[in-house]
C-alpha cells in the first residue's frame, strides 16, 4: 500500500457530465441530503445481512446509525454512516461510475433525462454527484468492515480525484461536505433536520442531527398487521395525515405480486371540501424503500381518492423515478391500478361487514365515488357497487345498494329505475312515482343534482339498465308484483272512467296546439294514476335533472327546453272539465292548459316564467271567485 496520494482524471466527457448532474438533472437542491442518507441507510444495510452470514469482529459494537454534523462557523456538512463500508477499490468504484460510465450511450442518456429536468435518485450511478450542487469540495474516508485499513477520496467536481490512505477510521464511511458560498444554509441544523423529517423520516436506522435522533416516526406499515397497535395505528395516522382524531377507516394492504406493494391507507372522519375550504390535495405520500419519492402523490392514485391519507411503498419502483416522470411510468401506472382495485374491493367488503358504518363514510365521501363513475371508466362496474340511494321501499335517511335493487326485482322487471327530486318529500308527492306505487316496484331516489349525471354515466349494472322515471318511453308492463297488485285493487278506491278515445285524442292536440313548440307532443298518460298531467323526456340521455345541473353550471348549448312530452291523465276530474270547458270558453282553458304545464314543469323541477305564471293564476282566481 502507497501512502502517497494519487491523483486521478474523469474521462474527457465527465466535465460535461458533471455540469449537467449539478445544473440540470437535479432541481431541487434538498435532495444531495436525501440521496446521502439514503446511500448511508443501504450502507447499514448492507452490513447488517453480512453481520448475519459472516462473524464481524471489527468494530462489532459500533451501533448501526447515521450521524449529521453541522459546522455552521466553517461551513461544513458531515454525514456519518457505521455501515459496510468501502476499501479503496470500491471507492474508486463506486465513485467513480461517471469516470468508468463515460460511453457516449451513456452520455446520450444523461443528456435526455436532463431535457426532461427531472429530480433524479440514483440514475445512472450519480445520486451521489448531486452533492456537488451544493459542495466545492468533497471528502469520503471510509473504511471496510473487513477491517483493512480505511482510505479517503476526495474531489471538487471539476474533473479530477484523489485517493489516499486515512488511518485510525472507524468502520463505515464519512462524507464531509465543504460548502458552497449560496448553500451555506445546508451547515444549519435546523435546515438538515427539516430536509430529513420530510424526506428520510422513516429510514429504518437512527438519524442523529447533532446528536439529536430526528426520525422518531417508526415506517409501521412495513410491518405485519398483528404486530400493531390500534395506538400505534391511530398514532400513525395523526402524523402522517396531520389529523387530531382518529379516523372513520384504516387500510393496511401488503402484495408480493403482480408488485411488491405496502401500503397504509386512511379515511379521515371529515370531508374537508364540503366544509368549504376548497379542493383537496391529494393525501398519499409515495416511497421505495421507506425513502420518499413523492409527497402527496398526484400520480399514484386517481385523483377520486385524493381524500384518503397515508403512504404507499414498492421496492419494485426503479430507483430513476423522478415525481415529473412518474405518470409516464409504467411501473405507476401498474401500480395505481393495483391500488385502485383493492381500495374499491376494500370498501365494498366495508360496506357488506357493517352497512351503517359505511353509510356514514357515503354521506361523507359518496361525492367521491359520484365522481369516480364520471371519470374513471376503467373500474366504473365496480365502482357501481359502492354507490347508494334512497328507495321507495325503505324509510327516510334508509340507504340500499345497486345489489340490493337488483336482488329484489319484481318478476318480468328489466330495468333499475330512479328519479331525482330535491326531497324525498316532494319526489314521494310527484307524479313520477305514482304508478310504481300502484304496481309496487321499488324506485330509487336520486335526491342530489349530480345523481342522475352519474347513473347515465353508468348506465346499466349488473346488465339491468338504469332507467330514469321521467322518461317518455318507460314501460311497466313487465314488472309484475302479483301481491302488491292484489293488495292494490283491494284497497283502492273505485277509479274515474277515462274520457273516451275520440274525446282524449282532440283534447291532446288542442292542449299540443295551446303550447305551440314548448312541448313535443301532448300524449294520453298510461302511468298517471292522480296527477292531472307530467312533463316527460324524450331525449333518453338528458332527464330534468340534467337539464337543472347543466343550466347551473352554464351549459345552455344542450338543447335546453327541447324534446319533452306532456303526459296527460285521461280519468282526471281537472282533465275532463277542460276538454268541456274549452268548448264553451276556450280562452280560460287555455290558461288551465298554461297552468297545468307549468304546475308539470315545477314538478319536474324546470323552470317557469314566475311573472307570467303569477299573472295567469290572477286570472284564474278571478274567475274562480266570480263563480
Amino acid at each position: 500500500m502507497t501512502a502517497e496520494v494519487e491523483t486521478k482524471h474523469f474521462q474527457a466527457e465527465t466535465r460535461k457530465v458533471l455540469d449537467i448532474v449539478i445544473n440540470s438533472l437535479y432541481t431541487e437542491r434538498d435532495i444531495f441530503v436525501r440521496e446521502l442518507v439514503s446511500n448511508a441507510a443501504d450502507a447499514l444495510e448492507k452490513f447488517r445481512h453480512h453481520s448475519l452470514v459472516e462473524k464481524v469482529e471489527f468494530d462489532e459494537h459500533v451501533p448501526l446509525e447515521i450521524n449529521i454534523d453541522c459546522d455552521d462557523k466553517k461551513h461544513i456538512l458531515t454525514i456519518t454512516d457505521t455501515g459496510i463500508g468501502m476499501s479503496r477499490e470500491e471507492l474508486e468504484t463506486n465513485l467513480g461510475t461517471i469516470a468508468h460510465s463515460g460511453s457516449s450511450r451513456f452520455f446520450e442518456q444523461l443528456a435526455e433525462a436532463a431535457k426532461k429536468d427531472v429530480n433524479l435518485i440514483g440514475q445512472f450511478g450519480v445520486g451521489f454527484y448531486s452533492v456537488f450542487m451544493a459542495a466545492k469540495m468533497v471528502r469520503v474516508q471510509s473504511r471496510p468492515a473487513s477491517g483493512e485499513e480505511g482510505h479517503e477520496w476526495a474531489s471538487d467536481g471539476a474533473g479530477t480525484y484523489t485517493i489516499s490512505p486515512a488511518p485510525g477510521l472507524h468502520r463505515g464511511t464519512k462524507i464531509i461536505i465543504e460548502l458552497k458560498e449560496d448553500a451555506q444554509t445546508y451547515a444549519s441544523k435546523f435546515t438538515i433536520e427539516r430536509i430529513i423529517q420530510q424526506y428520510s423520516t422513516f429510514v429504518p436506522f437512527p438519524v442523529k442531527v447533532e446528536g439529536k435522533k430526528v426520525n422518531t416516526v417508526q415506517a409501521i406499515w412495513s410491518r405485519s398487521k398483528n404486530e400493531i397497535s390500534e395506538e400505534e395505528y391511530n398514532e400513525f395516522y395523526k402524523f402522517i395525515g396531520n389529523a387530531a382524531d382518529e379516523p372513520l377507516y384504516r387500510f393496511h394492504f401488503n402484495a408480493d405480486a403482480p408488485l411488491a406493494i405496502q401500503a397504509l391507507l386512511y379515511v379521515p372522519k371529515e370531508n374537508f371540501e364540503v366544509l368549504g375550504m376548497g379542493r383537496m390535495d391529494p393525501g398519499v405520500n409515495l416511497y421505495c424503500r421507506k425513502v420518499l419519492i413523492d409527497q402527496h402523490s398526484e400520480n399514484i392514485l386517481p385523483e377520486w381518492l385524493r381524500f384518503l391519507k397515508g403512504v404507499v411503498d414498492s421496492e419494485d419502483l426503479p430507483l430513476n423515478i423522478s415525481r415529473q416522470s412518474l405518470q409516464d411510468n409504467s411501473l405507476v401506472i401498474k401500480l395505481r391500478r393495483v391500488l385502485t382495485k383493492r381500495i374499491i374491493k376494500f370498501f365494498g367488503e366495508e360496506a357488506d361487514n357493517d352497512p351503517a358504518k359505511y353509510q356514514e363514510f357515503w354521506r361523507t365521501f359518496g361525492i367521491f365515488i359520484k365522481e369516480a363513475i364520471t371519470s374513471d371508466f376503467e373500474h366504473r362496474e365496480e365502482l357501481g357497487k359502492l354507490l347508494r340511494f334512497e328507495s321507495s321501499t325503505g324509510e327516510a335517511d334508509e340507504m340500499v345498494s345497486l345489489d340490493t335493487y337488483v336482488n329484489r326485482m319484481a318478476e318480468g322487471q328489466d330495468s333499475i329505475f330512479y328519479i331525482n327530486g330535491p326531497s324525498r318529500a316532494a319526489v314521494e308527492s310527484g307524479p313520477y312515482v305514482e304508478m310504481f306505487k300502484k304496481k309496487g316496484v321499488e324506485i330509487l331516489y336520486t335526491l342530489e343534482p349530480i345523481d342522475d349525471f352519474v347513473l347515465n354515466h353508468l348506465g346499466s349494472y349488473r346488465d339491468k339498465k338504469l332507467v330514469s322515471a321521467d322518461r317518455a318511453d318507460l314501460d311497466l308492463s313487465k314488472a309484475v308484483v302479483p301481491q302488491a297488485e292484489d293488495s292494490a285493487a283491494a284497497d283502492a278506491a273505485p277509479q274515474e272512467e277515462p274520457l273516451a278515445q275520440d274525446a282524449i285524442e282532440p283534447l291532446c292536440a288542442w292542449i299540443k296546439e295551446v303550447l305551440g313548440e314548448r312541448v313535443n307532443a301532448v300524449k294520453p298518460s298510461s302511468r298517471l294514476v292522480d296527477s292531472p298531467a307530467m312533463i316527460v323526456n324524450v331525449d333518453g340521455y338528458m332527464t330534468s335533472s340534467m337539464e337543472r345541473l347543466l343550466k347551473a353550471s352554464g351549459q345552455d348549448g344542450f338543447g335546453m327546453g327541447s324534446k319533452k312530452d306532456m303526459e296527460i291523465n285521461a280519468a282526471s276530474p281537472l282533465i275532463k272539465k277542460l276538454a268541456a270547458l274549452r268548448q264553451s270558453d276556450a280562452d280560460f282553458a287555455a290558461d288551465l292548459a298554461w297552468q297545468m304545464y307549468d304546475n308539470a314543469k315545477i314538478q319536474a323541477g324546470l323552470d317557469v316564467d314566475s311573472m307570467e305564471m303569477v299573472r295567469r293564476n290572477y286570472r284564474i282566481l278571478e274567475r274562480a271567485a266570480g263563480n
